[in-house]
């Protein structure tokens, strides 16, 4: 299959100018292409991560990627359908700008003929002139047709500054400054991006006369429409320090039966056989998840690393009864326990286990804990609790200084003991 079809088929084509020549170009030469991050955090996000593996993946169809790290659009802002956007302080952008730089560097390879490269926008725009950007680029861009754009129709009445109503001639400039410096033939983003995307080709085509692509990726959504990658708690983030490695990992393991197989097709590398083989067991076990495992496994190998992968599985395993507690690195059942229902305590001074398994929040009151404790249902550290009333000491606290309280087999919590003997 070709990689014209095999992104197709993957579901990558939501957009794309003149598909036939776009399929001849993707499919029978080099070209070299292009895709944007803003700093408009100190991370990239789940929506970003589309956008590396789809660079990843032209690369090693042959294509020659160009990530740009966006030090001035990221100063400027693309407008939201919302409301304005705050502008952040330079000094902040910058910082973020070294962040990102070296986060996406990490989904390319830097050798061979087609080796990737980094840009900032910033090292071609921050000594230009306001006249020359007026009569250079400006002079391209029909204000009916910037007027028309969905996004701006939608903030007409609310009001949109001239700062983010201009951004379309920054991004579109990226792309005419990377055809010329590095004969960049095909830009790539997210579908909430097209309408930045193809006014860079239409740019081209005004200043130069030649004809360049553009393709965008769908925005994915979960099957109640919202956005993927947003969670309860916020955004997932790639940089563990915000999203840790635990969180990222159950974030997929819970994706929806609905949903699951199209994030494989769109998120990883399995080949279609593989692919059509875990659809079928999850039409015939659902039960057993094993498209999500998969899912989570590869983007968790990917993003983290596999030693992370396996450190956050055992640390899950022993949270759910079915590994032991010895030798789990103390961050990692950290992060775990952050997405648990949980108490914090100064110390054990004068506490029982009945205490423990009441302010866990795995049980609705005191006596529902007794209760399940005379039905051999509460568990403490993946021990069964026979005597509630047991005095709790330093030898119950596993991995840094936590307890691990259970109902059952899945109704999870803990206790934090922030004075814990080191």
């Amino acid at each position: 299959m070709s990689l014209f079809e095999d992104l197709s088929w993957r579901g990558l084509i939501a957009h794309s100018t003149d598909p036939e020549a776009l399929r001849h170009d993707l499919d029978h030469t080099s070209m070299s292409f292009y895709v944007g991050f803003d700093p408009s955090a100190p991370s990239l996000h789940m929506g970003n991560l589309l956008q590396l593996i789809t660079a990843r993946r032209l690369q090693q169809a042959g294509h020659r990627p160009i990530l740009l790290v966006g030090g001035s659009t990221g100063l400027i802002g693309d407008p939201r359908q919302s409301s304005e956007r705050n502008l952040n302080p330079a000094d902040l952008v910058a910082s973020w700008v070294e962040r990102l730089r070296a986060m996406v560097a990490g989904y390319v390879s830097f050798d061979g003929d087609n080796a990737a490269i980094v840009v900032n926008n910033y090292d071609w725009t921050a000594n230009m002139t306001a006249l020359e950007f007026l009569r250079d680029i400006g002079k391209h861009f029909s204000v009916n047709r910037m007027l028309d754009r969905e996004v701006v129709k939608t903030r007409l009445e609310s009001g949109i500054s001239f700062t983010e109503f201009s951004y379309v001639l920054l991004q579109s400039m990226d792309y005419l400054h990377l055809h010329r410096e590095y004969g960049a033939t095909l830009e790539t983003g997210g579908s909430d991006q097209w309408g930045n995307i193809t006014a860079g080709v239409e740019l081209i085509r005004r200043v130069t006369g030649d004809k360049v692509h553009a393709m965008a990726t769908p925005l994915v959504t979960k099957a109640d429409g919202t956005k993927y990658g947003k969670t309860e708690s916020g955004t997932v983030w790639l940089d563990p320090t915000m999203t840790s490695p635990y969180a990222f990992y159950q974030f997929f393991l819970n994706a929806e039966d609905s949903m699951v197989v199209s994030l494989l097709r769109l998120f990883t590398q399995r080949s279609h056989d593989q692919i059509d083989e875990l659809e079928r067991q999850t039409q015939e076990s659902p039960h057993l998840r094993a498209a999500q495992r998969a899912l989570a496994d590869d983007l968790t190998d990917l993003v983290h690393g596999e030693e992370q992968r396996r450190a956050v599985t055992q640390a899950a395993s022993a949270v759910f009864g079915q590994a032991e507690f010895d030798g789990l690195d103390a961050a990692i059942v950290s992060a775990v326990v952050e997405e648990l229902p949980r108490a914090t305590w100064p110390d054990l001074d004068g506490r029982t286990v009945l205490d423990a398994l009441a302010d866990s929040g795995v049980f609705a009151s005191r006596g529902a804990a007794k209760r399940a404790v005379s039905e051999g249902g509460a568990y403490l550290n993946n021990q069964r609790v026979l005597d509630p009333e047991r005095a709790l000491s330093a030898a119950d606290l596993v991995a840094g200084g936590v307890m691990i309280v259970r109902r059952g087999k899945k109704t999870v919590g803990a206790i934090q003991v922030t004075g814990a003997p080191v």
